[in-house]
């Protein structure tokens, strides 16, 4: 994507959510590397918790427990 090219306001708001999910994944435990992984494996799944209005950390936590 080029400098030129702007993320609509949803994409943009997703890729922040996932950001601050990847934190709390990193705060319980896993590496960086891990929870990158975690999310782009998963990423309809984590698409879903964010449309249904979870917090990052109830993200975070639902993934840890699965």
């Amino acid at each position: 994507m080029s400098k030129k090219e702007k993320l609509d306001p949803e994409t943009a708001a997703l890729i922040q959510w996932c950001t601050e999910v990847e934190g709390f994944l990193v705060a319980g435990g896993a590496t960086l590397d891990q929870a990158q992984e975690h999310i782009e494996e998963n990423v309809e799944w984590f698409t879903d918790m964010f449309y249904d209005g979870l917090s990052p950390e109830q993200a975070a936590k639902a993934a840890l427990n699965d």
